[in-house]
C-alpha cells in the first residue's frame, strides 16, 4: 500500500487473483498421501497435511500424491 493511503495494488480474495484468493492454493482433501521411501499409500484426510502424517509401514513423513 504505497503511501498508506489505501491506494495499493488491486487483488484480494477474488477467484483467480490476489494473495491466497486464487485457485492454486492447497490441493484439497481428495487423493492419497504416499510415502517417498516405500510407496505405501493412505487416503488423504481433510485438514491434515500429508507431511505431518507418518508412514504406517516405515515411519517416514508422507507427501501428497501427484496425479
Amino acid at each position: 500500500m504505497p503511501g498508506r493511503d489505501g491506494t495499493g495494488p488491486a487483488g484480494g480474495s477474488s477467484p483467480g487473483g490476489g494473495r491466497r484468493g486464487g485457485r492454486c492454493g492447497g490441493v484439497g482433501a481428495s487423493g492419497n498421501c504416499v510415502c517417498p521411501g516405500c510407496g505405501t499409500k493412505v487416503p488423504h484426510q481433510a485438514g491434515i497435511p500429508c507431511f505431518s502424517v507418518k508412514c504406517p509401514t516405515c515411519g517416514n513423513s508422507m507427501v501428497k500424491e501427484i496425479k
